[in-house]
């Protein structure tokens, strides 16, 4: 028994200097990160349909993510169709070619073109998909031959 109570007495007198031993030290450690500005863009088709002569309006999206609070601008260039421009664009297919516009608004009375303070979309990102609708028109009296037209717009986000 005595052997039992010397050993029990040894190990506290170890958790004693052990305790009155430990020591502890601190220091600081700085966290730092930088958000910068960024965006994404994504762009569906814009699909017109069958064209007979008369006008012809059709609507698609963009969506855009902006880091939050992020001023930008939206262009969309006049495409590839020879002599095009953001006012008239032109599709093309075979031997002919299909004017058409687009438009920021609903009413088509704003061009959507690529001239930043002119004809750009303005917006400010939230952090979130923003949905922008393009409004595309085929205007009416056109009479091109039979057959499918196409054209391919650069959608370009300045911020």
């Amino acid at each position: 028994m005595r052997v039992r109570i010397a050993i029990a007495t040894g190990c506290l007198a170890l958790a004693v200097v052990s305790g009155a031993e430990a020591a502890t030290v601190t220091t600081t450690m700085p966290v730092s990160a930088t958000v910068v500005a960024t965006c994404t863009v994504g762009a569906n088709p814009l699909a017109f349909g069958n064209y007979s002569g008369l006008a012809v309006s059709q609507t698609t999206t963009l969506t855009l993510e902006c880091t939050n609070g992020t001023a930008y601008n939206v262009g969309l260039n006049a495409g590839t169709g020879s002599g095009a421009t953001t006012t008239t664009r032109i599709m093309t297919g075979g031997t002919g070619s299909l004017d058409y516009q687009i438009f920021q608004n609903a009413t088509h009375t704003t061009n959507w073109g690529d001239t930043i303070g002119t004809d750009t979309k303005l917006g400010t990102g939230t952090g979130t998909i923003q949905t922008l609708t393009v409004y595309g028109q085929v205007p009416a009296g056109q009479f091109p031959p039979v057959g499918s037209y196409a054209d391919t717009i650069t959608v370009t986000v300045t911020y």
